[in-house]
């Protein structure tokens, strides 16, 4: 088992360069599998995410290596297999974009359900509504379901809630698909424009992409390419709101400001200072931290990746705040974790009312998903004591350099490991070192 260890408090101070968004190169790494030449992309994060789905491609017969620099090179050109075994794609969530990927191409499509971030409910019935409306049927078995379609046809797709996964999976689809596919209540998340993006530079023809409509023309085949991926703007966010947890001065660099809006404008709000330039953003506490009310909605609303963040800058606040999450209104799992920290916390129907001015404690606490890990990291970061975080294959599922990253900014975060799998003979062992 491997564990972190946080020793508190820090101050976080300095700067960096956040890597490639983790949710466009999932999605990007997907597409590519759609053209007929070799591609590049750039800026891929080396999480653990994307080495399972290198081992999809693999088995599919798409060759991904990444070279010296970091870029990886993708060879489409011998895909010969549309199966993808349940225990693969069952990993992780957007497994599900192979179907987009490879429909068109195979006329059929296995693998397993949705995996990844466990937030009790991920449905993926607008996918099924999108593919049907396309010409494709559904068989559903135990650990997989099957997608045929002798012919993918181009349709005016209505979703019914905004869904920035089934806009891609739909995307994806309908760029090879015969005639005009026109997408409804679309996503409008940077990384839903940065995969349409991708796919027009192989020779897709998409626009609208970035509004709540967008149009696809089917066309015959898709180029190679080289393309850069977005920068990411969840990761940039969450040290942003460190500076107001922690007094430090934090600056991102190469970061794309628009795409942290609905952010920025809270967290001036609640009273960290920001200072915005063409592709940096610096962020410091400006006076004292206040309470605020806050509701996650679909971009362009406050992200539901950065409620967690934001959970610890609000245990300091003066007074009491209201967070209501409306995208996964289960995703608190961290706030049971904070509460063993000295968080005074209580979540009902969706909504956590936080009370400010918290002392928090190191504890030995779980991180269950990406961004609740990095919760935790922020929440050791002020605690005094040490802070002991299990489940860190959840962080690195959506950031490799974690640890490195918050080192570099003053942070003093180790990792640790121990052939111990229980959690009795864990615990002792966490004691046993700190």
């Amino acid at each position: 088992m491997r564990w972190m260890k946080i020793e508190g408090p820090s101050k976080l101070e300095g700067s960096l360069t956040v890597p490639g968004s983790k949710n466009s190169s999932l999605a990007i790494l997907a597409a590519a599998c759609l053209a007929s030449e070799p591609v590049t992309l750039k800026n891929i994060p080396n999480i653990a995410d994307f080495r399972v789905l290198r081992e999809i491609g693999e088995e599919i017969g798409c060759v991904m290596n990444r070279d010296i620099l970091g870029d990886v090179h993708i060879d489409p050109t011998n895909i010969n297999n549309p199966i993808i075994e349940p225990e693969k794609s069952g990993k992780f969530r957007t497994a599900y974009y192979f179907i987009g990927a490879l429909l068109a191409k195979f006329g059929k499509v296995s693998l397993g359900y949705p995996g990844g971030d466990d937030f009790v409910s991920r449905p993926i019935d607008q996918h099924i509504k999108a593919f049907e409306k396309m010409g494709a049927t559904f068989t559903f078995h135990k650990d997989y379901y099957i997608v045929e379609a002798t012919r993918l046809n181009g349709a005016t797709i209505y979703f019914d809630t905004i869904t920035s996964g089934a806009t891609v999976n739909s995307t994806l689809a309908a760029v090879l698909a015969e005639g005009e596919t026109i997408l409804l209540n679309a996503a409008r998340d940077p990384e839903v424009t940065d995969t349409a993006l991708f796919l027009n530079q192989m020779g897709a023809k998409i626009t609208g992409a970035g509004t709540d409509t967008i149009k696809i023309k089917g066309v015959k085949q898709l180029n190679g390419c080289s393309y850069s991926v977005i920068p990411d703007r969840l990761i940039a966010g969450a040290f942003l709101i460190s500076s107001g947890i922690t007094g430090g001065t934090i600056t991102v660099e190469d970061i794309i400001p628009e795409h942290l809006t609905s952010c920025l404008t809270k967290l001036k709000e609640i009273g960290v200072g920001i200072e915005i330039k063409e592709n940096n953003i610096t962020s410091f506490l400006d006076g004292r931290i206040n309470a605020t009310r806050v509701r996650t909605a679909m971009f362009p609303g406050f992200p539901t990746d950065l409620q967690q963040p934001l959970t610890v800058l609000l245990t300091q606040a003066n007074g009491r705040s209201v967070l209501r999450e409306t995208v996964y209104p289960n995703r608190f799992n961290h706030v049971y974790q904070l509460n063993k920290m000295g968080a005074s916390i209580e979540v009902a129907n969706g909504v956590a009312h936080i009370k400010g001015k918290s002392s928090l404690q190191g504890a030995l606490v779980n991180a269950s998903d990406v961004r609740a890990g990095i919760c935790l990291m922020l929440a050791g970061v002020i605690a005094e004591g040490t802070t002991t975080i299990t489940g860190i294959e959840h962080i690195e599922r959506g950031y490799d350099e974690a640890v490195t990253a918050f080192n570099s900014l003053g942070a003093n975060i180790s990792l640790h490991q121990s052939d111990e799998i229980t959690d009795d003979l864990m615990i002792a062992e966490v004691k046993k070192i700190n």
